[in-house]
């Protein structure tokens, strides 16, 4: 099935259209590689490819509760090795770290997910180190923000930013949802009734995480996006909340960003300007 691909140059603010090379969810056939809009290559990976992010669908469109599949897994692969997101059904959260895509699950646990798993929504690129931030005494959510906006602000705020924050976590406070069945509801009442949140104490893990600019709006949330994944890859999923002491946070600034939507009819009468602000701060930090 064709898809729209929009690709929005940050730095440029140029606008272009293609051919998206993914699969609806129950069309196993693979097709060829998009041809890339910049370049001209067919090639899987170049060197605008890691200076993108590459977004699957909008937050927009997840928050109103469209949560069907638009690519495989294998196809998202082929457009970072680090990122965030969920999976079809909102079947748990998506961490991308070192290349391979985690599922925190419902129930707590996380395990790698199948290739052939589709993706809703999702935000990945390719991790270059640009540099690092030394973050201490970080007591809250709230205060690992004030940091890491303090240095957006002096790197460059219209920009994208991943980064991975390596460590010991005193606290860390998860959530992740149970799998949503047809007809779907909206996020945040999905959320009402089939969110679970998981503490950690003294754990270590991988924080990743997506800074979108304020002018992203329209498609993502404005601000950070946090994910956690543990070192031993059985406890993850949307961060809420953390303490920890020490660590150092590595960043990648990206200035381009390509988009993939689907022509699915029911995607395609979806109101996606509508505000959906309040429900979206609901899903993203649990507050009214």
């Amino acid at each position: 099935m064709n898809k729209v691909k929009t690709i929005l140059l940050a730095a440029a603010m140029m606008l272009s259209l293609a051919a998206c090379s993914s699969q609806q969810s129950g069309n196993n056939s693979e097709q060829p590689a998009a041809k890339n809009t910049q370049t001209g290559n067919t090639d899987t990976q170049t060197e605008n490819d890691r200076e993108t992010i590459y977004q699957v669908a909008l937050l927009q469109s997840l928050t109103q509760g469209y949560y069907d599949g638009i690519i495989k897994v294998s196809e998202l692969k082929k457009h970072g090795d680090i990122g965030i997101g969920t999976f079809e059904g909102v079947n748990g959260e998506m961490i991308v770290l070192d290349g391979k895509v985690y599922q925190a699950l419902g129930d707590g646990t996380v395990q790698e997910a199948d290739d052939n798993e589709t993706i809703p929504f999702s935000n990945v690129t390719f991790f270059d180190k640009d540099g690092s931030v030394e973050l201490s005494d970080i007591n809250n959510i709230n205060a690992l923000k004030e940091k890491l906006n303090a240095m957006v602000e002096e790197k460059g705020k219209n920009l994208f930013y991943f980064i991975k924050i390596n460590g010991t976590f005193n606290i860390m406070n998860v959530r992740s949802e149970i799998k949503q069945e047809k007809p779907y509801k909206s996020l945040d009442k999905a959320l009402e009734t089939d969110q679970r949140e998981f503490n950690y104490d003294n754990i270590d893990g991988t924080v990743v995480a997506l800074y979108c600019p304020d002018y992203m709006g329209g498609l993502n949330t404005p601000g950070w996006h946090f994910h956690f994944v543990s070192d031993d890859k059985t406890k993850g999923g949307h961060m809420l909340d953390l303490k920890f002491d020490k660590a150092t946070a590595e960043y990648d600034t990206t200035p381009s960003f390509e988009m993939c939507l689907t022509d699915n009819n029911v995607f395609q009468k979806m109101e996606l300007a509508k505000d959906v602000t309040d429900a979206i701060k609901k899903v993203e930090t649990n507050e009214e």
